[in-house]
């Protein structure tokens, strides 16, 4: 017999049954709050706990053990930037412009019991000013082309960025690698065969070979 969705979740994840709780609180709070406002496609609420909880809860091992802080950048319904803050004891900021998902994820981090380290910013990341963060998550934010300019404001030395992408993800870093250096690994997904956990160590914008209006 195949193993209820949450128990699949549990066995990929090893989490405490405390944690397993944290999640069923979100989890639910998600699904009350989802005909009011759309936080998640619908066709994937029959793989909730695959598609968006394992999804993000697999990050938690690209995470090196001395991250203090994190920013998840258009956090949405909270993948992955509340799960990492249910799976650690990281200070999460979660930058999300739309008020009414702002809404939902402070009342998520609460039922959760991690609101103590989650900081809602109901803002475009572009005005949000933080000090460089140890991790800088998104997923299914943006392709990289319009990601890494994002994620390049809250950068510092030894930071790191981890963004799930679908299988087109060569296609992006080949389109990105026009403009930036970047160094990084694709780890599989434990979630979708077809998917990778990008793992950026080094990003740094490109400067162009001449000043404007210089000629070559």
């Amino acid at each position: 017999m195949a193993d209820d969705p949450k128990s699949h979740f549990q066995k990929n994840t090893d989490v405490s049954r405390e944690t397993m709780e944290q999640l069923d609180a979100y989890a639910a709070l998600l699904l009350k709050w989802q005909p009011r406002i759309n936080l998640i496609s619908g066709k994937t609420i029959p793989d909730l706990w695959t598609r968006h909880f394992l999804d993000s809860a697999q990050l938690i091992d690209l995470c090196p053990p001395q991250a203090r802080t994190l920013i998840d950048l258009g956090s949405g319904a909270g993948f992955p930037g509340l799960v990492l803050a249910i799976l650690s004891r990281m200070t999460v900021h979660l930058i999300e412009s739309d008020t009414r998902k702002s809404a939902f994820l402070r009342e998520a981090a609460r039922v959760a019991g991690v609101s103590d380290r989650v900081t809602v910013h109901a803002a475009r990341a572009e005005s949000v000013d933080l000090p460089p963060a140890d991790i800088i998550s998104a997923r299914a934010l943006a392709s990289l082309t319009d990601l890494l300019p994002l994620a390049h404001r809250f950068w510092g030395e030894g930071t790191i960025a981890l963004f799930p992408k679908g299988k087109r993800y060569k296609e992006e870093l080949t389109a990105a690698n026009y403009a930036w250096y970047i160094t990084y690994d694709a780890v599989r997904s434990r979630s979708d065969d077809e998917s990778v956990l990008l793992r950026l160590t080094d990003m740094r914008p490109k400067k162009p070979d001449h000043a404007p209006g210089e000629s070559p």
